[in-house]
Parts: structure tokens; sequence; C-alpha cells
């Protein structure tokens, strides 16, 4: 007869909780885990991810820096609005860093994310945006200052010590900030706007993230390799509706909660496998949504209509809880599920020994991958106009992917790429951003169908000329560029081009003295050039001259004078294997069957 002892002692304890679900698998490594994270690691360090000592020391030596500025501003403020001396002496603000450096995961060359927290007498709109900004734009060491007021996080960006900085302000509600403020404590959030909400959450978050993984050394090393992956296949960049820092962290920290006895080879692998399998928009929580007194809005599609339509919702795990992607579109959702299909089918591969690590980071190679394009090209007076210009028309760029998708009924899909451009052959000061365009997969439509998206361009650069401090010289053309005429400036040396488009010799409008086209050209220009393209027969109409189609130029000036020209692109079925493994060769065809995770995902349903 058996004990109730010893029949307690042999049965096992359940397996203990990460997250709002039980783990998937507790399976620690193999030998051959061992050997293949090995193998990852050292490929790692060869890439050149890990900063050295030397620039970690500068980092070190800039936030030092930095607390010394905003402790002397805060002061000075202090003593101008009449306080007492001892209010003065005790005067304080902070600076608290968050996103890869607070998480221990940033690179060569990253950018630093710094949070000033300030007391409740020194506000955003006046103090840090016009009189801090005005003390460091007199600082030697500091460059490119650029402030942000209107972001939806609002920012000053700029470089100290050539070290990029992203400064956000807080102002909470104490008369002196003590040096070991604890940003997780709920208190801080009493009696703040939505914007200070948002800026302290970098750091609550990030602090939340770490406390909620089982074992934070893989999970900082699983994250590194799948920044560095995001990067490499261009879905890195939260402003374009892909993901950004903070989403790739708690996609990573949900994996690791998955399988805590994992190691990084065995989650990066994990990842892939649970992703492609995710029933999107079902919610990536890392655990359950708290509600508070404090009142604040939290992402529930139970009860706010708007969290309905988000597409890939990955939820911040401290209060107030948001949905971290909500810039995610169809179009980008889709772009990245591609992505996760390439990488669970390399990853597989490496398992079965018949590929190896580094073919997981091959560099997507975005403009073979799709046959039409928009170019969109920024223009400014000077370097100073275009640093603003630029974060602006960039913030904006996920709208004009809304709204094609909204005026083609989701038929005409677009890819925009992470990273901008500049033709160095051009003196004046400009940068160029580039969109993959296809249609939507099984969608049949009659032959030669054209998509016209001149209303949608035009009314995309109304809206981005509405810029609170445009200045003149300040403009966007927008361009179909097909894939055979994408300008050689956006390939890297060495690199191999597409077969070149025929061009032809005719003369091109005139340019201003700084080499970009006059405001007289820009219109010739556009009443020259046809904007309709074949790219079913892939043979291009004759054109005014070899730069690509301007739609049209708007500035509030002169909004009222459109282009007369169309911009009807008729874009091919293409194939979807030419889209989904641009830049990969010699892929194995075997498969290798997958483990169903088996979960139902966490839902807030309505």
């Amino acid at each position: 007869m058996v004990s109730s002892e010893s029949l307690s002692e042999s049965v096992a304890p359940p397996p203990k909780k990460y997250g709002v679900t039980k783990p998937l698998s507790l399976a620690g490594p193999t030998e051959t885990d061992l050997q293949r994270n090995a193998e990852l690691e050292k490929f790692l360090r060869e890439s050149e991810l890990y900063e050295s000592e030397e620039e970690t020391a500068r980092r070190e030596e800039v936030l030092r820096r930095l607390d010394q500025i905003v402790k002397q501003w805060v002061k000075q403020l202090t003593r101008q609005r009449g306080y007492i001396d001892q209010m003065v002496e005790d005067a304080n603000a902070i600076i608290v860093t968050f996103g890869s450096y607070r998480l221990g995961v940033h690179g060569p060359g990253a950018d630093l994310d710094t949070l000033c927290v300030g007391p409740c007498y020194v506000n955003r709109e006046e103090d840090f945006f016009i009189l801090l900004h005005d003390i460091l734009a007199e600082m030697e060491e500091v460059c490119e200052l650029q402030p942000v007021p209107d972001a939806h996080v609002p920012v000053m960006k700029f470089k100290f010590q050539g070290i990029s900085i992203d400064l956000l302000y807080a102002s909470i509600t104490l008369l002196v900030i003590p040096e070991d403020l604890d940003i997780s404590d709920q208190s801080v959030l009493c009696n703040v706007d939505g914007p200070t909400v948002r800026s302290l959450n970098g750091c609550r978050v990030a602090d939340r993230i770490l406390k909620l993984v089982p074992n934070a050394k893989h999970f900082r090393t699983t994250l590194r390799c799948l920044k560095f992956w995001a990067k490499r296949r261009c879905v890195y960049s939260n402003v374009t509706g892909f993901l950004g820092g903070v989403n790739w962290a708690l996609l990573v920290a949900r994996i690791c909660q998955f399988y805590p006895n994992a190691i990084p080879s065995m989650l990066v692998s994990r990842f892939f496998r649970v992703y492609t399998q995710w029933r999107w928009p079902n919610p990536v929580m890392l655990c359950p949504i708290e509600e508070d007194e404090l009142g604040f809005l939290v992402w529930d599609p139970r009860k706010n209509p708007k969290d309905r339509t988000h597409h890939m919702p990955i939820i911040t795990p401290a209060y107030p809880c948001m949905n971290s992607s909500y810039n995610v579109s169809p179009s980008t959702l889709r772009v990245m599920m591609d992505q996760f299909q390439i990488g669970n089918k390399i990853c597989e591969d490496v398992e079965l020994n018949k590929s190896q690590w580094p073919a997981l980071f091959e560099h997507y190679f975005f403009f073979e991958a799709y046959k039409n394009y928009l170019q969109v090209e920024i223009v400014a007076a000077d370097n100073d106009d275009l640093l603003a210009w630029k974060g602006w028309v960039e913030s904006r760029l996920r709208q004009l992917t809304l709204k094609i998708e909204r005026d083609t009924n989701g038929t005409l899909q677009c890819h925009p790429y992470p990273n901008e451009f500049a033709d160095m052959s051009k003196p004046c000061p400009h940068c160029v951003f580039f969109m993959g365009l296809q249609r939507q997969k099984g969608v049949k439509v009659q032959e030669g169908q054209r998509f016209d998206i001149r209303g949608t361009v035009d009314e995309f650069k109304q809206e981005v000329n509405m810029y609170s401090y445009w200045r003149p010289g300040m403009d966007i053309y927008i361009s179909h560029v097909p894939r055979r005429e994408i300008p050689a400036y956006v390939f890297p040396d060495g690199y191999k081009r597409p077969r070149q488009s025929r061009n032809t010799t005719q003369h091109t409008p005139e340019k201003d003295a700084k080499g970009c086209m006059s405001s007289e050209g820009r219109r010739s220009k556009r009443k020259q050039e046809t904007h309709t393209v074949d790219v079913e027969s892939d043979k291009l109409p004759k054109r005014a001259s070899i730069s690509p189609q301007n739609i049209g130029s708007v500035s509030p000036a002169s909004v009222s004078s459109r282009s007369g020209g169309s911009s009807q692109i008729i874009i091919p079925e293409e194939s979807l294997q030419e889209v989904k493994t641009a830049g990969l060769q010699n892929q194995s065809s075997d498969d290798k069957s997958t483990e169903d995770t088996g979960e139902q995902k966490p839902c807030i349903s309505e």
C-alpha cells in the first residue's frame, strides 16, 4: 500500500506560470542546442553587435553631463521664479534611461533614449522646448538639435559629443525630485497628462519586462539577435508601420515566458515557430491588463472601439497598459508575417543541419522584391530645415500607406522601406524614402486594371503641408518608379544593379543655383511627364527626362495648383515567391513539421 506521504512526494509540482498562461515547454537545452548557441553567440560577436568599453564609457560620460545640465537648468528656473533660497538649493531634475540602453541590448552607435524628470512648476511647452532647447543650442558639444513637440511622445533629438540622444520630459507632482525616485511606483502618474504618462512609461515598461522574463541574460541575447534580424530584413521601424525596439522586446519576452528553460538558440527558433502561427489580432501580453483608480485609459477592445481596429496588438505590461504597435497596418503586418515564415524555414534548416546561422541574417533585397515603387523626396532650404521637415514627413508616411490601402480597398499593398537615402550628386538638402507596391495576393482583377492614386497623394500632401513650422523651401515630391528605374544611389558599392531601363537624351528642365529644380522647371516637368506605366509588359513609355515621374508638388502657397498628369499605376499579379524570398538563395524545399503551440492566445474579446 502506498502511503499518502510517498504519493504526495511523487507528484510533480505544477509548472510555474509566467505571464498570462502556463509555459508551452519546460525543456532545457541538449548538447546540440548548446553547440548551436555557441555558434550563434560567436556570430553575434563577429557581427559587432556589442559596443566597446570605450564607447560604453563615452555614453556614461554623456549621461553624467546631461544630468548636470538639467539640474542647472531647473535651479536657474527656480531662482528666476522667485522661490526662496532653500528651494533653489533643493531644486532638482534627474536623467533616467529607457529603451535598448535600459534593457541592456544597445549596440555600437545606437541612440540613447533618455527621460528628464522635473518638478511640477517646470513645464514642457515653454521651459523644456524653449528654454532648455536654447541652452543646448549654445553648447559646442550639441549638434543637429531637433525639437519635436507635436509628436505622440514629445521629444528633443540631438547629438551630444557624437552620441545621438532622444530626450523626453516629464513634469510630475512633486516640488522636489529625489535622486532615488522610483519610476515604477504608480504614484508618479498622479495628476499628469497623457504625453507625460507616455514619456514615463518608457522606463516603467523596460523595468517591468526585465522582471517578467525568467532569465534576463537569455532574454537580452535573444532580443539582440532578433533586432539584428529585423534590421537586416527591413522590418525594424515603428514610425513606418513595422515594429520598433520595445515591440520586439515584448515579443521576445513572451517567447521567454513560453519556454522558461530555453537558451537563446532555442528561443530564436521558437520565436519564428510561434509567431508564424499566431492568430492576430489576438494580443501578445506579458501579464494581465490591470486597471487603476487613476482612471487612465487602458487597452480594451470591449470598451474602446478604436482598439478593435488594431491589427497586431502588443500590449505594454506597465499601467496604463497600451498597444505599443498601433502603427502596424494590414500591409506591414503581411510583410512581417512573410518574413516570419522565411525565418522559420531557415531555423528549421539550421536544426536539421541543412543551414547555418548567417543564412538567417541575409540582407533583404528590397529593390528586387517589387516591380513598382513610390519615391517620396523631401527637400528644404538648408540642413536645419531639412532635419525638422524630414522628422515631420517621416512621422506621417504611415498615413500614406493607410490612405492607399483605404482608397484601393486593400488591393494595392505597400511595403515602406525603413531607411532613407540621399542622392550625393545633388547639392541641395534632401532625403528620399521608398515604398514597394504590389497587388494583394489572390485578388482577381481585369488585365491592365489601373490604380489611380492621384487623389490619395494630393490628400496626403495637403495634410503634410499643414506642418506648423513650415518654412519656405520645404517641399515634397512623390513619384512612381518602376523597378528598372530605381536610382543608382540606393545600391551599396559593389552591388550589381538590375538591368537599366532605356532612357532618352531630351532636354531636362532648368535647375536653380543649388542644383534643385526651379519652380518653373517643376511645373514644366509635370506637364511633360506621362504617369501611366504598363508593368505587365515591362516596357516603359518615352519620357521627357530620365528622372522619375513626379506626380506633383504642393506647398502652402500653391496648394491649389495641382499636377495635371495622371498617377495611374498598372500592377501585375506578382509572384508571391519573388517577394517572399528576395535575397534568399538555395533554400531547401524540404519541410519540417512544426510543433503547434496548442495555446488559446490571450485575448480580450468583445
